[in-house]
C-alpha cells in the first residue's frame, strides 16, 4: 500500500517544509518519513498538521479499470 501524503500536500497547497514547520521537525526528517516507513504515530502526527483523517494518506483504489503505462489502452481487471 503506498501512501499519498505529497499528494495532499501539494493538493493543500503547502510545502513539505510548511508541513514540517507545522509538526515543529525538520524538513529533512519529515521528507524521510514521507519516503520511508513511518510509524502510525507518524502518520497520525502527519494527518494532524494536513488536517486530514490518516486513511487520507493512504492510496485508495478506485475501480478495477487501469490505463497500460506502454500502449494508452483502458484495461479493468476481472476476478475470476
Amino acid at each position: 500500500m503506498s501512501l499519498r501524503i505529497k499528494e495532499i500536500i501539494k493538493e493543500k497547497g503547502l510545502t513539505v517544509q510548511a508541513v514540517a514547520d507545522i509538526m515543529k521537525i525538520n524538513r529533512v526528517t519529515l521528507t524521510n518519513h514521507i519516503n520511508g516507513n513511518p510509524s502510525v504515530k507518524i502518520l497520525q502526527k502527519i494527518a494532524d498538521a494536513l488536517q486530514v483523517d490518516i486513511v487520507e494518506l493512504f492510496e485508495q483504489p478506485q475501480n478495477n479499470d487501469f490505463t497500460c503505462p506502454n500502449c494508452g489502452t483502458k484495461l479493468t481487471v476481472v476476478k475470476k
